[in-house]
Order: structure tokens, then C-alpha cells, then sequence
């Protein structure tokens, strides 16, 4: 197993690409890389990860957030950035760049998912 594989659960591996730029813990951290993101960067994680998140998200479920290791945490913390940039593809399409100019007006100081 190398260095760069143990960083997520096994079965995750496509997604090693997108690790460093989008597991961000703290709501406010994953809306301010989808901002400072382009178009074709969310694409590319948004096709890498669709496919995965169901088989993350019940792999996540196995254990209390409390007993993820590193490796999990990482795959919670992409699958929450897979939201931000979900919404982004999905629903906002070509209209994201004129909805991100007003994001950075609002600063989110907590979120549910932080807890």
C-alpha cells in the first residue's frame, strides 16, 4: 500500500486527486475552496466523486463520527465538500460565478456539519 492510498479508506482511490484541494474541515473553509475554485475544477471532482459518495456515505455511517480515523475523516470532509460543489454543477450551473460574487459577502461562522 503506498503513502498516497492510505490517505482514504480502500475503494476510494479515484478520489486521491482531490484530497489535498477539497478535504477541507469547516464549513467555511469547504465554501470559500468552492468560490476560489473554477468551473472545470468542480467538474472534475464533481464526475470523480458522484459515482462514490452513496458507498462513502455508508461506509461513514459503520462508527460514530467520534471513531473515524484519518483516512475517514478525509472522506467525510470530501463527500461535505461534494455537497458545496453539487449544488454548484447541479442547480447553479453557468449562473455560479454571479452567485459566488455574493457568497463572499456572507461569512459562515458555524455549521452543523463542524460539530
Amino acid at each position: 500500500m503506498s503513502r498516497d492510498s492510505a490517505l482514504l479508506p480502500p475503494g476510494f482511490e479515484p478520489l486521491l486527486p482531490y484530497v489535498e484541494a477539497w478535504s477541507l474541515a469547516g464549513a467555511a473553509r469547504r465554501a470559500q475552496r468552492r468560490i476560489e475554485s473554477d468551473e472545470t475544477e468542480r467538474a472534475a471532482f464533481y464526475a470523480a466523486a458522484k459515482d462514490l459518495v452513496p458507498a462513502a456515505i455508508a461506509h461513514l455511517d459503520r462508527k460514530p463520527l467520534a471513531q473515524l480515523d484519518a483516512s475517514e475523516t478525509r472522506l467525510m470532509n470530501l463527500v461535505l465538500s461534494f455537497a458545496h460543489v453539487a449544488l454548484a454543477v447541479e442547480v447553479q450551473g453557468d449562473a455560479e460565478a454571479r452567485h459566488s460574487e455574493f457568497r463572499s459577502h456572507f461569512t459562515i461562522t458555524r455549521a452543523s456539519a463542524d460539530s
